[in-house]
């Protein structure tokens, strides 16, 4: 039976978890103590599956008849990593309270890189450090001992993408600013992905991160009974234990991390995929950056609405963007800080005035505050087409600034209804014309007309209004009359206040 929280509720197997696998940290920062988790997480995941499978080649029934349990052709057949014996978890666990093991797991990662050709380079070999002590690491091991993970029960269950998930979100909440640089909270990723309903083609996050949004795309069409090999991922990464948490996060879903690239460099400076097409971009790239090497950039062709400032590299991803989408019909959502919408600072109000007159602009929404770990700064969603066919000429706006609830004291997250309240309207408004209606305070259709009055701000409250008052059904004069009647009542009642202060007062004497 599950533990109980505090307040009666059943603590899920990913928070039982988390407390007790924090508990074990010590002198490490989030940080390091991130990579260091999952990559153990990874390691049973990969063993439970692989030893599930080597059961049923030893028993050698029906299909596996003959097989080989130490063959690993047989494991490549299935989707399944071939785990070495000193590698796997059984051994590990075996080991834990040992004093050296620390490089004995790192040599375990580095047996399975050896057999598995798409592993290598991606798994982490630090726990021999110094710093992370034997003690600590033989108790993590045994608490993640304790659940399955890779097994078909577990998998059907996704108890591996909750845990993976919730320590990916909790990491980012420990770290701060720079935890927020490798994860998008789940909710932005999900409505990005309802939005942009990534069924089939090319998919590709040129600032991947941890891979999130790969991640929910796959879910997408897993929820929508859709073929997961009717899409294919491309990426890029530029700090390289993000990339290899990424490659991790795609493995363990069985999802072809091949096409995600690093480079220390960045897909400003070294674009892995200078000759990518896609059907749809989706990113959360991070926000004014100034350090983006601009000044080294300025007459690259990706620029065709503008040279973006050499201090911001928001129109410059923008049009990085719009660079990789296939001309007829390529989608792009994505996140960016609220100043894209209005500022004019070097000449991005020229390049947003460009998208507009292009028609490349389908909808901005605004998002609340607090919605990111790593930021305060106010953020918004962009969603761009190239080749549009409906809605030409037009923009929808909406403000979701009111939308969502706190989690905690600093963070709020969108519920399912929130997500479904925003995707809706635009699939509507897209799709149903005879089904959208504008709501005054929540979203609004305008011509680029219309956008060309407020001088191409994108911003939505401009668009949209202010919310109507909800009708009591009280009739208007009436309500005067009852404002009135109460106004005169604490007229008289200050009346009365002031003549029995003024008798107190003449009681002793002080005259007013």
């Amino acid at each position: 039976m599950a533990k109980k929280n505090g307040n009666g509720t059943e603590e899920k197997l990913e928070q039982k978890l988390w407390k007790t696998a924090d508990k074990l940290r010590k002198n490490i920062d989030a940080a390091e103590y991130k990579h260091v988790v999952l990559g153990l997480i990874f390691l049973k995941y990969i063993s439970d599956a692989f030893s599930e499978l080597h059961s049923q080649l030893v028993a050698g029934e029906g299909e596996y008849a003959g097989a080989d349990p130490e063959d690993k052709d047989e494991y490549g057949a299935e989707n399944v990593f071939f785990v070495p014996e000193k590698a796997r978890w059984s051994y590990i666990q075996s080991q834990a309270r040992m004093p050296n093991i620390g490089k004995l797991i790192d040599d375990s990662m580095d047996l399975i890189e050896a057999e598995n050709a798409t592993l290598k380079g991606i798994l982490p070999k630090t726990y021999g450090r110094s710093n992370l002590d034997p003690q600590t690491l033989g108790g993590l091991i045994d608490t993640i001992g304790t659940i399955a993970l890779g097994d078909e029960k577990a998998k059907s269950q996704d108890v591996l993408g909750r845990v993976y998930e919730y320590f990916l979100g909790q990491f980012a909440l420990a770290e701060g600013q720079k935890g927020g640089q490798f994860y998008t909270p789940e909710s932005i990723v999900k409505l990005l992905v309802e939005m942009l309903e990534p069924y089939k083609g090319r998919v590709y996050d040129p600032c991947c991160g941890s891979g999130g949004m790969f991640v929910q795309s796959e879910k997408f069409i897993e929820s929508h009974q859709g073929r997961l090999d009717d899409i294919s991922v491309y990426g890029q990464e530029s700090n390289q234990t993000t990339y290899r948490l990424c490659r991790m996060n795609l493995a363990i879903r069985g999802i072809d991390g091949s096409n995600i690239k690093w480079n220390s460099e960045g897909s400003f400076l070294n674009n892995a995929h200078k000759d990518l097409k896609a059907d749809y971009v989706i990113a959360n790239p991070p926000f004014n950056v100034s350090d983006w090497s601009g000044e080294l950039l300025r007459d690259d062709a990706r620029w065709q609405f503008g040279v973006p400032p050499a201090g911001n590299a928001n129109f410059g991803w923008v049009q990085h963007f719009l660079y990789h989408l296939k001309p007829d019909g390529g989608h792009a959502g994505f996140v960016l800080a609220n100043g894209s919408l209005s500022s004019n600072t070097g000449g991005e109000g020229i390049i947003r005035q460009k998208l507009v007159e292009h028609d490349l602009v389908e909808c901005i929404v605004m998002l609340p505050k607090a919605l990111f770990f790593n930021t305060g700064i106010p953020a918004c969603l962009w969603f761009l087409r190239r080749g549009k066919k409906n809605r030409q000429g037009e923009v929808l706006f909406i403000d979701a600034s009111e939308l969502g609830y706190m989690i905690d004291r600093k963070n709020r997250t969108f519920a399912p209804e929130d997500i479904s309240k925003v995707a809706d309207t635009y699939h509507n408004w897209l799709k149903h014309k005879e089904v959208y209606q504008d709501e005054k305070g929540f979203c609004k259709s305008a011509s680029l007309t219309d956008i060309q009055k407020h001088k191409f701000v994108l911003t939505p409250g401009r668009y949209v209004g202010i919310p109507d008052e909800e009708d009591d059904g009280i009739p208007f004069q009436e309500k005067v009359d009852v404002l009135t009647s109460r106004l005169r009542e604490q007229m008289e009642q200050a009346q009365k206040l002031d003549q029995e202060i003024k008798t107190q007062l003449a009681k002793i004497g002080i005259e007013l």
